[in-house]
């Protein structure tokens, strides 16, 4: 390896300390932070935004190395033990005292390391994640996000077709291959920029990792379809399920956040497509939903999440959330999930997804409104993509993992409003089993003998006859039971 820049290194160490000690997403404190060193390359560039992003995935164990979170330290340590460089490929970059931090970091021993800081995890979320999966599995899908994520791409089907655009990329000496899995998506071996390729600025591709890919496969939205994204965000997910829909019936993108639709609306320019709405609410209780409650044929419910499944992407979201944020989550979910299942119509399909590798924001999420709601059942998730020709077994849920499918983690839970026809039956069938003593109460003569205002011996004689039809209720209740 080269040698590295001492004004380099002194940049990332100014950087990471930003990051650091300042509350916020790490993109955004290191977007602020070359704004303001405009005059840096792309190479520089790069080093900087890989060294910070580089200790933020491994700070648990870069901090037992250093023997505290000075940022130069931690620098060093990822430098040295994690990126492998020499002593001598650092000396010129090195004062006299950071040559002895430098000596003491590679002589510091890693026996002894915290299950949590092996997997370099927060304590509260080692706990969490292993009781949940298990200490072996929690470890492996820990590590497996110590990796910087791929460069995937979803081809707009408006526009083009998959073939083509890969063969021009490989035209351009790019090393490219198709997804696994979702049948619009590609993937590069190595980041680049690709905001001013004429098919990005033609809309073409889209940045969007194949998992977010496979959820709007998941929705499956068809032709002429009312089909809502009830978070829509900056609408990766909403177009495409646009291009699924091919232009055609009515697609809305709801969101609390201006700034976010607004960047919605920009991609929105590029991609083609006629048929999406974007809508400001204030919450998910917000009363221009009221009127749409029932109307529409596929709601997808992309949930605030912790983003946990994200932390190759971002690895700060890890060192920056609480077990009591996630709790707090867990409430919002419930609510917002609640509130987009009255928009869906019978027969309807409504889709609740996370980028969370958690239970809690998941799979008890999805239990509880299913026991809260016995209008909707489960759909199985393996199911609904084989109808799609994805060959992708999860189970009934839909549930990827950065180890195993190459993807952000993801969790989904596909959910059917049974049709009016179905609950109808569903309604009969739990009248005919009411117990026969409940009918006799209501049937009682006493109670027909009420109504009855004739003379005193014409009662009588239509008493018998409704103590006959009480009767013959007995019967058939007990021939039913």
């Amino acid at each position: 390896m080269s040698k590295v820049d001492p004004n380099l290194m002194r940049l990332a160490a100014m950087a990471l300390a930003d990051v650091l000690n300042n509350p916020g997403p790490a993109d955004a404190k290191l977007g602020a932070f070359f704004r303001s060193n405009r005059d840096l390359g792309n190479k520089e560039r790069a080093f900087v935004a890989e060294s910070v992003y580089g200790v933020l995935r491994r700070k648990a164990l870069l901090t037992h190395l250093a023997g505290s979170e000075d940022p130069r330290k931690l620098l060093l340590a990822l430098l040295l033990r994690v990126q492998g460089m020499s002593l001598r490929d650092l000396e010129p970059s090195l004062n006299k005292q950071q040559k002895e931090w430098a000596q003491e970091i590679k002589a510091q021993s890693t026996e002894g390391l915290t299950p949590a800081q092996q997997a370099d995890l927060p304590e509260w979320l080692w706990q969490k994640l292993s009781a949940q999966y298990g200490a072996e599995q929690a470890l492996t899908v820990a590590r497996s996000m110590h990796q910087p994520a791929s460069l995937d791409l979803r081809v707009n089907t408006i526009k083009a077709n998959r073939e083509d655009v890969m063969q021009r990329f490989q035209s351009e000496s790019t090393d490219i291959t198709t997804t696994p899995y979702s049948p619009t998506g590609l993937r590069m071996a190595q980041k680049m920029s690709i905001s001013r390729h004429p098919f990005f600025t033609d809309g073409k591709i889209e940045v969007q990792d194949e998992g977010s890919q496979l959820l709007a496969q998941l929705v499956a939205p068809r032709r002429g379809e009312m089909v809502a994204d009830f978070c829509a965000g900056a609408g990766g997910k909403t177009l495409a399920m646009g291009a699924l829909m091919r232009n055609s019936g009515r697609l809305y993108a709801f969101d609390v956040s201006e700034k976010r639709l607004s960047n919605l609306g920009q991609r929105l320019k590029r991609s083609g497509l006629s048929n999406l709405h974007s809508q400001l609410i204030s919450s998910e209780q917000d009363p221009k939903l009221k009127r749409l409650q029932g109307k529409f044929d596929r709601v997808l419910v992309d949930a605030p999440c912790s983003g946990l499944g994200t932390l190759r992407r971002n690895p700060d979201l890890k060192w920056r959330q609480t077990e009591q944020d996630i709790s707090e989550l867990t409430a919002k979910q419930a609510s917002i999930l609640e509130r987009a299942a009255r928009l869906v119509k019978d027969g309807g399909r409504l889709v609740y997804a996370t980028c969370s590798l958690l239970a809690d924001e998941n799979e008890q999420i999805a239990a509880a409104f299913l026991a809260a709601h016995p209008e909707f059942s489960l759909l199985s998730a393996k199911e609904i993509l084989a109808q799609q020709h994805i060959e992708l077994d999860t189970g009934d849920y839909f549930r990827l993992f950065p180890h195993l499918h190459q993807t952000d983690g993801f969790f989904a839970a596909a959910f059917e409003k049974k049709p009016a026809s179905v609950k109808a039956e569903q309604r009969m069938a739990e009248q005919k089993a009411e117990p026969a003593d409940e009918k006799l109460e209501v049937e009682t003569p006493a109670k027909a003998k009420k109504t009855v205002k004739t003379p005193a011996k014409k009662p009588a004689a239509k008493k018998t006859a409704v103590e006959k039809a009480g009767g013959r209720t007995v019967k058939k209740a007990a021939k039913l039971a």
